[in-house]
C-alpha cells in the first residue's frame, strides 16, 4: 500500500459525513480536516504553494468588520496542516487575502484588503515567511473583496479591490510590488461585493464582471484595450442581491458563462455569446438561500465545469454538470448549515483531484477531500 493510499484509508476510519455526489466520487472530511480549532470571523480562503515545496498551502482572513488575526496554514504534503504561522503582527479587518508574485521574484506573495482599514502587501522570503510592504488602494474604504490579475498585460500582477456603497479600484502593480498608481472602475453608485477579471468577449484583453449587492444590476466592462471600462453590459434581473461571481464556459461553446451566487433568491447561469451575450440564462439552483459564494472546477475530470455553492443557514452544495450544463445532478457538501463566506477548491493531497476548502464565519474552517472510489 502506498503512502496516499494508506493516508486515505486513515481518512476513512475518521470521517464523519461521507457525500456520495457521484457515482465514482466521494467528498470526505473529518474532525482533523480543519484549519485549527478557531471560530473566527472568517471572510475567504485562498490556496498556492506558499514555501515552494510542492504542495498547496491555504491562506485565512479574518475579521471582517472586527479586526481578527490572519493565518497561514502549511501543508504537510498529505493534505494534513500541522504548521501554522500568523500573517502580520497587527490584527485587521480583514475580508479577503489573495497570493500572487507580486514583486516577480519566483514566490507567491499575499495582498490584504480591509474594511476601513490600510490595505498591506506582504512580501515572501522564498521560504513562505512574510514581511509587511506597503500600502495599496484608499486606506479607509468600506472594501469586500479583491482580485489579482494583470490587468494592463505588461507582465505585473495589478490588484482590483470591490468597495460597498464607494467607487471600485485597480492598483497598478509598478513590477516591483508597489501599487502607487491607481483608476476606478465601475460607478459610485455600485454596491460591489465581488468582481472577477476574464476576457470575456475574445478580444484579448481582460475585462471585469462585477458581483453587486442591495438590488442593483450586475455588470460587465469591457475593457478598450487601453484600461477603459467605460462600455458595459448588464447580466441578471436588475435587482439582484448578487453576493459573487464566477467565470467559466459550463457549456463547452468556447464563450465564458457567468455563474452568480444570490441572496434570497435562485442561482444562476448567464451564457456568453458572441451575438447576445448574457441575454439568456439558466436557473441550476432553485433555493432561494442566503448564497454567499461559488467557486467552479471540474471535480470529476469528465471535461464538464461543476459549481459549489456556499450557502449562510443553509448546506453548502455540490452541483455536478451533466450534458453541458443542460441538466445538474446536486447533493450536499455539508450536513451542517454555516455561514460560509467564501468556498474554494485546490488540490490539497496531490492525487489529481480538486479539494473542496471552506471559509466559515464563527465556525471552524472545514476542507474536504475529493477521492475516487475503488
Amino acid at each position: 500500500m502506498n503512502r496516499f493510499s494508506f493516508y486515505t484509508f486513515c481518512i476513512l476510519c475518521w470521517i464523519a459525513n461521507p457525500v456520495v455526489w457521484a457515482q465514482e466520487h466521494t467528498v470526505m472530511s473529518s474532525n482533523r480536516l480543519i484549519l485549527g480549532t478557531y471560530k473566527e470571523r472568517t471572510a475567504s480562503v485562498a490556496s498556492g504553494d506558499i514555501d515552494g515545496d510542492g504542495d498547496k498551502d491555504i491562506i485565512v482572513a479574518n475579521g471582517r468588520h472586527w479586526p481578527g488575526q490572519n493565518r497561514i496554514f502549511i501543508n504537510d504534503g498529505r493534505g494534513i496542516f500541522t504548521v501554522e504561522h500568523d500573517l502580520g503582527s497587527q490584527r485587521s479587518t480583514s475580508y479577503a487575502a489573495e497570493l500572487a508574485d507580486l514583486d516577480n521574484d519566483g514566490d507567491l506573495d499575499i495582498a490584504v484588503v480591509n474594511d476601513m482599514a490600510p490595505n498591506y502587501v506582504y512580501f515572501n522570503d522564498g521560504n513562505g515567511m512574510f514581511s509587511q510592504g506597503a500600502s495599496f488602494g484608499e486606506s479607509y474604504a468600506p472594501s469586500r473583496n479583491l482580485t489579482l490579475a494583470d490587468l494592463d498585460q505588461d507582465g505585473y500582477v495589478d490588484i482590483l479591490i470591490t468597495n460597498r456603497g464607494r467607487p471600485n479600484e485597480i492598483c497598478i502593480n509598478n513590477g516591483e510590488g508597489l501599487f502607487t498608481k491607481s483608476l476606478n472602475f465601475g460607478s459610485e453608485e455600485d454596491s460591489t461585493i465581488d468582481v472577477e477579471a476574464a476576457d470575456m468577449d475574445n478580444d484579448g484583453d481582460i475585462d471585469l464582471v462585477l458581483a453587486n449587492r442591495d438590488q442593483q444590476p450586475n455588470y460587465v466592462y469591457l475593457n478598450n484595450g487601453e484600461m477603459g471600462f467605460t462600455e458595459k453590459i448588464s447580466f441578471g434581473t436588475g435587482t439582484d442581491n448578487t453576493r459573487s461571481v464566477a467565470v467559466a464556459d459550463v457549456n463547452n461553446d468556447g464563450h465564458l458563462d457567468i455563474i452568480t451566487a444570490n441572496i434570497d433568491e435562485a442561482n444562476a447561469i448567464y451564457l456568453g455569446s458572441a451575438t447576445d451575450p448574457y441575454v439568456h440564462s439558466v436557473i441550476f439552483d432553485t433555493s432561494p438561500n442566503k448564497s454567499f459564494a461559488v467557486a467552479t472546477a471540474d471535480l470529476n475530470l469528465d471535461g464538464l465545469i461543476d459549481i459549489l455553492i456556499g450557502n449562510a443557514g443553509e448546506n453548502n452544495t455540490i452541483f455536478l454538470n451533466k450534458e453541458k450544463g443542460k441538466k445538474w445532478q446536486h447533493a450536499p457538501l455539508t450536513v451542517e448549515s454555516f455561514r460560509t463566506y467564501d468556498i474554494i477548491t485546490s488540490d490539497l493531497n496531490n492525487d489529481g483531484f480538486q479539494d473542496i476548502i471552506e471559509a466559515n464565519s464563527d465556525e471552524i474552517n472545514r476542507y474536504y477531500f475529493n477521492i475516487k472510489k475503488e
